[in-house]
């Protein structure tokens, strides 16, 4: 899949000796954009400066790469930086993290395992896109080991997590920062790109804690997203699922946010699910309009996660609880072993693709 001319990903890359900066990404190499294009806001450690800039900056920055590229070869090519030749680093300055829950099909199965004596989705599941606020200090580059959590698992039971899970997300971050509540039309001014996200999940910690406030210490051990900031702009977009009751005005969509965007879970190297973005029943323009219509503000760095995608059927499950069905029925791996949750020294990689694209790959592994 394409690292190409219509894809052109953001991180920040250093090279043995030399600070941190922000470059492209481009087939197997790293364009250095402060030498290339002899900007200084590249030379920063991070893309939040170029992402307050706003949208008409990323647009025009985009064709000047694009055109540098094709036209400009002879020049750029000395800034070309060959992948093995360079280290990545966490893309952006994190500010506040919020996790979503947009997946009908996950929601209805965690709904099923969690309360299997109720109604699967909760009475405001279809009225609103569920969130909880995370950690944006725990938020890490792709490669970064995590660590088993220890917590509260059960009355009177403290110890390592039993239960470690994967949720296979996709993660938007915000360029523009706001004062005041964005419409869901205005999803396009604020959102600079999306990454590949992967939110650690402590099962046994989550389902004692969670009761009446959600999720706490069960996720904020650890999220990882990818290197690579794909822009808003390359992304082809779909229309949303319908939803039923209609949502009030101020989540009704105003253009196609959907996206087209097929995902792959592998666990040491076998592919276990292939989650489809397109199903996700609300979508990213209405999770920004849901954040902020109590006049909560945006940040540069503000990221924002989908919640795990799932489809339908069982081997698009993006969670192994949902895989395994809380464990009971255990992933079969080719090596013979099995995994109902995760076990140390496992590594888990979630990697994209839209259309032609790639979004490239999340991975960790457990210590």
């Amino acid at each position: 899949m394409s690292f190409g001319i219509d894809n052109l990903p953001y991180g920040v890359f250093s090279r043995r000796g030399e600070s941190p900066r922000v470059g492209v990404r481009f087939e197997d190499r790293v364009l250095d954009l402060a030498a290339a294009l002899h900007d200084e806001v590249f030379s920063a450690p991070s893309l939040n400066p170029f992402m307050a800039r706003g949208r008409q900056a990323w647009h025009d920055t985009r064709v000047l790469i694009q055109n540098k590229l094709t036209d400009d070869r002879s020049v750029t090519e000395q800034h070309l930086i060959p992948l093995d030749q360079v280290t990545l680093h966490l893309p952006f300055e994190v500010a506040d993290y919020v996790d979503f829950y947009c997946s009908i099909d996950h929601s209805s199965n965690i709904g099923k395992i969690f309360r299997p004596n109720s109604e699967p989705l909760t009475p405001n599941w279809r009225h609103l896109p569920i969130g909880y606020h995370g950690r944006s200090g725990t938020v890490v580059v792709s490669g970064t080991p995590v660590r088993r959590p220890h917590g509260q698992l059960r009355a009177g039971v403290f110890g390592p997590c039993e239960r470690l899970d994967i949720e296979a997300e996709l993660g938007f971050v915000v360029g523009v920062p706001s004062e005041l509540g964005s419409p869901a039309g205005a999803f396009e001014d604020h959102v600079f790109g999306v990454t590949l996200l992967n939110d650690w999940s402590a099962r046994d910690i989550q389902a004692w804690e969670y009761v009446p406030l959600g999720p706490f210490l069960g996720k904020s051990f650890a999220t990882s997203i990818s290197p690579w900031i794909t822009p808003l702009e390359a992304l082809p977009r779909v229309p949303g699922p319908a939803q039923d009751p209609e949502p009030l005005d101020y989540l009704r969509r105003r253009a196609d946010w959907g996206l087209d965007i097929a995902l792959e879970v592998s666990l040491n190297g076998e592919v276990v699910s292939r989650p489809p973005y397109a199903s996700m029943y609300w979508t990213p323009d209405q999770m920004l309009a849901h954040m902020t219509v109590n006049g909560a503000s945006l940040r540069t760095g503000d990221l924002f996660a989908s919640g795990t995608i799932s489809g339908p059927n069982r081997e698009e499950r993006g969670s192994l609880i949902e895989l395994t069905w809380n464990g009971t029925d255990p992933i079969k791996l080719s090596s013979g072993e099995t995994r109902g949750f995760l076990q140390d020294g496992d590594t888990v990689t979630i990697r994209a693709t839209a259309g032609d694209l790639t979004l490239g790959e999340v991975s960790g592994t457990i210590r």
